[in-house]
Formats: structure tokens, sequence, C-alpha cells
């Protein structure tokens, strides 16, 4: 794998990196905290969920091929140039397990807290089944002659398949709803912000190497870092220009807030 060339870029590619890596996993949080608070997930889309968990499972396995296994690097190399650099970064696979450990918690959030009469759609439940039994049959057809760059290369598209899918369920239900109650937007603004600096990280590895064979070498982060910043935009639409006067927008902190001044007048 190739070196840096410049120092400053090498920098500013760590900083970016590690950037995308705090906000996109600081953006978990608060829809977690906002279900604790109102031990209720009323307004969270179980499709969105659920979907969330298999992509991450997916892109945590991508990463981790590409990053960590000899074989895989080979064949990367065999494809790509072994003068190119790696385009996984430690910042992605520290990601990627923080993703799945606090995707699978806020299934169980789902699972023990207020679901009111939300259920998971059949149409994301044959989509999982699907993908899954995709992913064994590629699996099979890889094993024998070991193309474990072009199976780990099908992941990265399912997980981009399944990022683009994901974010739909719960921009029609905001639409259907007229609100955005239970869907939290600090999690819209630190994806956003993720998005923005994992682009940059990629464009800085592609100007200091001179080449773009980085940037379509893993086109999935590039593909994931641009849908989410689209789909984030659609989300804060909805949140602060929208449905901004819905009264379901107000959060639960305000509501407790207002319930015990009203108490305390009385």
């Amino acid at each position: 794998m190739a070196s840096w060339h410049s120092v400053p870029i090498h920098v500013a590619y760590e900083v970016l990196g590690w950037s995308a890596f705090v906000s996109w996993s600081i953006s978990f949080y608060p829809q977690v905290i906002l279900n604790f608070r109102r031990k209720s997930v009323v307004g969270l889309n179980f499709d969105y969920a659920v979907l969330n968990l298999v992509k991450q499972i997916f892109y945590l396995i991508y990463n981790c091929s590409l990053y960590f296994s000899p074989a895989v690097k080979k064949q990367y190399g065999n494809k790509f140039g072994h003068k190119q650099m790696n385009p996984v970064a430690l910042n992605d696979i520290a990601f990627s397990v923080h993703a799945v450990l606090l995707s699978a918690f806020t299934l169980y959030q789902i699972a023990i807290y207020d679901r009111g009469n939300q259920k998971l759609s059949k149409m994301a439940a044959g989509l999982t089944v699907i993908v899954i039994l995709t992913s064994a049959v590629c699996v099979c057809i890889a094993f024998p002659h070991h193309h474990w760059l072009w199976l780990i290369s099908i992941f990265n598209v399912i997980q981009v398949a399944l990022t683009i899918i994901k974010y739909i369920p719960q921009a029609v239900m905001n639409f259907m709803r007229k609100s955005t109650e239970g869907w939290s937007i600090g999690l819209v603004l630190l994806d956003f912000f993720g998005g923005v600096a994992n682009f940059l990280q990629m464009i800085m590895q592609s100007i200091d190497q001179g080449s773009w064979k980085n940037i379509y070498g893993n086109i999935g982060k590039l593909l994931v870092a641009v849908v989410s910043i689209l789909f984030d935009i659609i989300f804060i639409c909805q949140h602060y220009c929208l449905y901004r006067h819905s009264k379901d927008n107000k959060s639960t902190d305000q509501q407790l807030s207002e319930n015990a001044s009203n108490h305390a007048e009385v």
C-alpha cells in the first residue's frame, strides 16, 4: 500500500476521519436518550431501525475485511494497483463496531418500550430475509475460489442499497403524520456533519495521491456519505420548515416543564 506524500493533508485526513466518527457515533445517542426519557418508541420507524442494523452489520464486515485481511488487501491491490492506499481507515472500523452495538440497543428499546400501534412492515421483514439469503448464496459462490474481494464488494453494494432504503420509511412516516415527534433532530444534525466530514476525508486522500481510485475502489463509503447528507437535508426541512408549527413536535422535556409549571401555579 502507498504512503502519504503530504503531512498537512495526512493530518487533515485523520482529523476529518475522526470527526466523522465522533459525529456519526454520537448521532445514535439522541434517539436512544429520547426513547429512554419518553419510555416510548412511538414516532421511530421500526423499518428504519431494523434495516439500519442489517446495513451496519454488512458495513462492518466490509470494513474489517478490507482493513485486516491480507488476502482481501492483496486482491484489492491486484485490481486497483498495489501503490494505492487502503480506502478503509481505522475510524471506519471504530464507527462500524459502535454502530452495530447502538443499532442493536435501539432494537432492544423497541422491544421493551411502548410501541403504540406501530410494527415492523412485512416489506421490511421480507427485504431482510432476501438480503440474508442473497448474501448466503454469494458466500457459497465465493468460497470455492476465494473470491473475497468480490464477496465484500457485494456486501458493500447491499449496505449502500439499505442506506438508501432505510431512510425512506421514516421520511414517509413524518410526512403522513405531519410531525417529527419521536424522531430526534439531534441524530439528523450529527449524521449530516458526519457525512460531510466523511466525504471530505476521501477527497483529502485523493488529493494527496493524485488519483481517484480510492473513491471508486470504495464507492460505497462515498455513496453512504452522499445519501446520508441528502436525506438529512430532507429531515431538517421537515423538522424546521414543513412541520415546525406542529403541536406534536413539542419535545418531551418542554411538555414536562410546562406540566410542572402548571402544577406549581395551581
